[in-house]
């Protein structure tokens, strides 16, 4: 085997370049043989993806939820506004770890990274339980549920599951065709959109409601009501950091990857304060509160009942592209961990058209068992308490890579550090807190996962990764 030669930034050390050496694709050769990624996304689609994984179920679902504890509307728009300030500050945050340490693999490549693989493996094992499939059973749910209101002969389970495999099959293709259809698909979500905001402030009779600031109600932005609500709107902004998945298959990483989630959020948050506004604005609070489709309860009111069903049937639509989203990035993540640990190695496999196969066909399956037996809220509070645990490290990373390798070429720093990754913790601590004291039995169920993950993790036929820590000690 020749001698390993890797470049390193600019100011590394040497201890760094003996890690990079050890961590790097052609170290892996013993674990399994990598085939590097084709770089073929251009920051267009990046930002297509981040825009695609964030909105979908939670925008068209999680209202419901929300206009029964929070009875105030403005109270509302500030929790999406509080929703969205969050998302952008760990966008931020997420865009510098992507430039700095660009591959595929998102939190479990970072935490792998910045901690020690055995981290990056938890945070890995999440994204290979929930952290995809959950949001995929989610989408499929909510695509059953409206398009039941559209065909009331067809059961909703009828429906998702032909979608869900119907777009796995799509991505067995290949990222060319997973490209096109990604951002066909987007673009036609942000277009609905766009026209059920316009028809609502335009065509649509207003409920009797207000959304001034009610001093009286002031008391409910601190309250457990808004807290829990706010993991309801966390999940509809989840997605926000889906470009770091596929960093290794930009074509500028360095460039493109924070541009993509900084941009795909900051859009997605306008979207969701001008939707949600909509809703409001058009039916009743009553009606919406405890249901899933909130969204063909509001265009029934625009629209009457048959134009109420035709937006459901183009939700329907919308919902397939989040569903497309999340089966590309997700797979991505278990196939870096098959690369990395080789009791997962039959995961990192890729079929002639360079798409991690194996990795596609495991996530479906989990998303078919989600779908079969479980409840929508549930599965929902399950997967945000095991991802706010992996997005909170994460962004503490930002503060102990800065620490640990000061010289660390970054093509991109974080804006408005440290305040900007501070909100983030503060936001997501406040969330762990009150769904660890409110939902105990999601909350155990989360922790349950991350056990699991500890167990399978100290399973090492062969070794993992590399047995060097992953962040030397300063000399990251």
């Amino acid at each position: 085997m020749p001698p390993l030669k890797v470049a390193p930034p600019p100011g590394a050390s040497g201890v760094y370049d003996l890690h990079r050496a050890l961590t790097s694709p052609q170290s892996r050769v013993g674990i399994c043989p990598v085939i590097p990624p084709a770089r073929s996304i251009s920051l267009t689609t990046a930002t297509c993806l981040v825009i695609a994984n964030m909105v979908g179920t939670g925008v068209f679902t999680s209202l419901g939820f929300q206009v029964g504890s929070l009875p105030a509307p403005w109270t509302i728009l500030v929790l999406w506004l509080v929703g969205g300030l969050c998302a952008w500050c760990g966008a931020l945050c997420y865009g510098e770890l992507a430039a700095a340490l660009p591959r595929s693999g998102g939190e479990y490549h970072f935490l792998s990274e910045i901690f020690h693989p055995t981290i990056g493996f938890l945070a890995g094992w999440i994204s290979l339980a929930v952290g995809f499939s959950a949001p995929i059973a989610l989408a499929g749910m909510a695509f059953g549920k409206y398009f039941h209101t559209v065909f009331p002969s067809i059961h909703p389970l009828a429906a998702a599951l032909p979608m869900v495999l119907l777009i796995a099959a799509i991505h067995f293709r290949g990222t060319q065709l997973g490209s096109l259809f990604q951002n066909t698909a987007t673009a036609l979500k942000i277009l609905l959109i766009l026209f059920l905001v316009g028809a609502g402030w335009i065509a649509a009779t207003p409920q009797p409601i207000s959304f001034a600031v009610q001093t009286a109600d002031a008391p409910l932005l601190l309250s457990p009501s808004f807290a829990v609500s706010l993991v309801y709107v966390m999940y509809a902004y989840s997605g926000w950091n889906a470009s770091t998945y596929i960093a290794g298959e930009l074509r500028n990483p360095g460039r493109d990857l924070p541009r993509s989630v900084a941009i795909g959020t900051a859009f997605v948050a306008l979207l969701y304060l001008a939707l949600n506004a909509t809703f409001l604005r058009v039916a009743p609070m009553q009606e919406m509160a405890g249901k899933v489709e909130v969204g063909q309860i509001a265009a029934a009111h625009i629209f009457g009942p048959l134009g109420g069903r035709i937006m459901a049937a183009l939700i329907c639509a919308g919902l397939v592209s989040s569903i497309s989203a999340m089966t590309w990035v997700g797979p991505r993540v278990t196939m870096a961990m098959g690369e990395d640990w080789p009791l997962l190695g039959f995961l990192a496999h890729r079929n002639a058209h360079g798409v991690p196969a194996k990795a596609i066909a495991l996530q479906t399956a989990l998303v078919i068992l989600l779908l079969t037996t479980s409840s929508f809220e549930a599965v929902l509070t399950y997967l945000q308490f095991a991802l706010c645990i992996c997005s909170f490290l994460t962004v503490v990373g930002v503060f102990v890579l800065r620490w640990r390798q000061p010289l660390l070429h970054r093509p991109y720093r974080t804006w408005g550090y440290p305040i900007t990754p501070l909100v983030f913790l503060a936001v997501n601590a406040w969330i762990l807190w009150h769904i660890a004291t409110g939902k105990p039995t999601e909350s155990i169920a989360g922790l349950a996962t991350i056990l699991a993950g500890i167990l399978v993790a100290r399973i090492k036929p062969g070794g993992n990764r590399s047995t060097t820590p992953a962040a030397p000690t300063p000399t990251h």
